[in-house]
């Protein structure tokens, strides 16, 4: 991927604090619905001659290659280990978790009544920062969706006597199926500045890919056996929508395979049609009744898939052969971390197995 410059700059100003760090062992990367992680290590002696470089809540941290920014992200830690300095960052979303809201429903635009949790999000980092010296800078795509936060019967509050913490409110937005999905890029525009991103999509992050492949003896140099787990077996699925009580939407979706009946359950409290929820369960059925997945790959740079060539979010056809296992099938990145090395440069990928679903279309990071 090139030559790697790493990076530091001011959080409010932008300005370049240090043009380009001396560390070491640097790895990075992305994830879904969580800020993703930076840590590297960096000499006592040069650290204590640019302590302001790298300094917790005034400095952020960037990876570039090739021009291009791969990360960007606040600095959290810097501490002592062993004979050096170890550094820790975590890219934009990670700043709201240390933010609350002390005006209460957002400084007035809440309460939410069947509202898009969208635009609660913009909504929360419009709030956060607008505050003083609160303005990291971050720009939320405009993604609409489907799903809905609040009832007349439960509106979606935020209560200043409770101080919310604002990345809390993220987290539940995001946090069941069928709600959007988040990560965090960054990229240099073209007047010399940073733009930094949280990438919102509906109804999932990613694309499915014919473009790339990760495969054994090809570019794929290690893999973990594969995973069959039964707890996440089914097929049997019970599935509820909307409604309370005896007026609850109910569906059960059963298939008889040869084996033990083994039942899950489905919560779609949103869903008001019998029909949509039959169709709901019956992919989930289906979706549990497949074992077997590969859970995360070390794969080195190769024209079948440059290092960066994903998003985050991407199904991809994954194929792994060795000793323990001989798996082939699509598989998630919900995951990546770079490993920038001396003679060639890696990425380990977590992986969860890719099932069938509805894509929205594809924006690049």
């Amino acid at each position: 991927m090139g030559r790697w410059r790493y990076f530091t700059a001011h959080p409010l100003t932008g300005q370049i604090l240090h043009p380009a760090l001396p560390l070491s062992g640097a790895e990075f990367g992305s994830e879904v619905n969580g800020p993703g992680s930076f840590t590297a290590t960096v000499a006592p002696r040069w650290l204590r001659a640019n302590v302001t470089a790298l300094k917790p809540h005034v400095s952020e941290i960037y990876a570039e290659a090739d021009g291009k920014l791969r990360w960007g992200g606040l600095v959290w830690t810097v501490e002592a280990e062993g004979g050096e300095y170890r550094i820790e960052a975590a890219s934009w979303s990670s700043y709201l978790s240390k933010r609350h809201d002390t005006h209460g429903e957002l400084k007035a635009r809440g309460p939410y009544v069947n509202a898009d949790p969208c635009n609660i999000i913009r909504d929360i980092w419009a709030y956060a920062q607008e505050q003083p010296d609160g303005n990291l800078g971050v720009v939320v795509d405009p993604t609409t969706s489907s799903a809905k936060a609040g009832t007349p019967a439960e509106p979606w509050h935020s209560y200043w006597y409770e101080t919310p913490v604002l990345g809390d409110h993220l987290d539940d937005l995001v946090s069941e199926d069928g709600t959007p999905q988040y990560t965090n890029a960054c990229h240099w525009q073209t007047n010399g500045s940073i733009r930094k991103r949280l990438v919102l999509a509906y109804p999932r992050l990613g694309a499915r890919r014919t473009d790339i492949s990760f495969r054994t003896g090809v570019n794929i140099i290690s893999a973990p056996p594969v995973r069959y787990d039964g707890d996440d077996f089914a097929n049997v699925v019970i599935g509820t929508g909307s409604g309370e009580g005896t007026a609850t939407r109910y569906a059960v979706d059963p298939v008889r395979d040869g084996g033990l009946r083994m039942e899950s359950v489905l919560a779609l409290p949103t869903v008001n049609g019998t029909d949509v929820l039959g169709r709901r369960i019956a992919a989930e059925r289906k979706r549990r009744q497949v074992m077997g997945q590969v859970e995360e790959i070390i794969i080195r740079d190769h024209t079948d898939a440059p290092l960066g060539s994903w998003q985050i979010g991407d199904d991809v056809p994954v194929a792994v052969h060795n000793e323990w296992t001989s798996w082939t099938g699509w598989a998630r990145i919900i995951a990546d971390s770079y490993k920038p090395g001396d003679n060639e440069d890696t990425a380990t990928l977590t992986l969860q197995r890719a099932d069938t679903f509805h894509y929205g279309s594809a924006e690049a990071v």
